[in-house]
């Protein structure tokens, strides 16, 4: 049986009177990329935070690695939030730092490197995420969307972690940008070995890439499964997500790639 190395049971989220998430229940397994979608409001980026600890949940609990986070002092949480990476929606890197000093950060002062060493193993970690050398030395604000998704990749690299949470990885990126950066997480997830908790609404991004999707509605967690067995599920929100013009042509555009190789 496959391991899951994140167990979430009984996860309710509440703000005030509005209730987010109610007895939620979602694993993810070793090695595989696992997408979360779901309308808007339904809770995708709270569930995230409430996973990797900056949210604590109003009932339920979180184990990862067999370890409930909640049970566990503050020098243990961080020994497994260390094996954490984790790309936020709109990249969150400081802009007051050059792109070499933002994935350098994390090695300096959970790594406990030297300034010179981190920055030549960010080097590294941007190469792996697909950056030019010349991206280095630049700040935030003069990248592109695709350069500033790769470098809070490099970043969320840096500690060499065994789960990766992207939260909507390829929003505002063209086609072929969205496109490329699938096919790199593709690539690190086999060469590393990651797990990948992906949140994402990108059609493309779940026919191409994913191993399972889980669909959040109803403040839960409708369905889980296989692309093809969620996507038969009966429920207007899946039928219309998956069924609709823009589903069609992502499922058209796997098949055909599928073909090709």
């Amino acid at each position: 049986m496959t391991e899951a190395v994140i167990q979430a049971r009984g996860l309710c989220n509440r703000f005030g009177s509005q209730t987010v998430h109610e007895n939620l229940d979602l694993d993810l397994y070793r090695g595989e990329i696992l997408a979360v979608v779901g309308g808007s409001g339904s809770g995708k980026s709270v569930l995230l935070r409430s996973i990797i600890g900056l949210r604590q949940a109003n009932e339920g609990r979180v184990t990862v690695f067999g370890q409930d986070l909640a049970g566990l002092d503050e020098r243990q949480r961080s020994q497994v939030e260390r094996r954490f990476g984790v790309l936020f929606q709109k990249g969150a890197l400081f802009s007051s730092l050059t792109v070499t000093e933002n994935v350098a950060l994390p090695l300096i002062e959970h790594a406990g490197l030297s300034r010179a060493d981190a920055e030549h193993l960010a080097g590294v970690k941007l190469a792996l995420a697909g950056l030019p050398i010349s991206a280095a030395d630049k700040y935030p604000a003069s990248l592109s969307g695709g350069m500033i998704k790769r470098a809070a990749l490099a970043r969320a690299l840096a500690l060499d972690p065994d789960i990766l949470f992207l939260d909507e990885p390829t929003a505002g990126l063209d086609p072929i940008g969205a496109a490329d950066f699938d096919q790199l997480i593709l690539t690190l997830r086999d060469a590393l070995g990651l797990s990948v908790f992906l949140i994402t609404h990108d059609l493309d991004t779940l026919y191409t890439i994913t191993d399972r999707v889980a669909v959040l509605a109803q403040k839960k967690v409708l369905v889980a499964g296989p692309l093809s067995s969620v996507a038969q599920a009966d429920d207007p929100w899946i039928h219309d997500y998956f069924h609709g013009p823009r589903g069609r042509a992502a499922d058209d555009a796997a098949l055909r790639a599928r073909q090709e190789r």
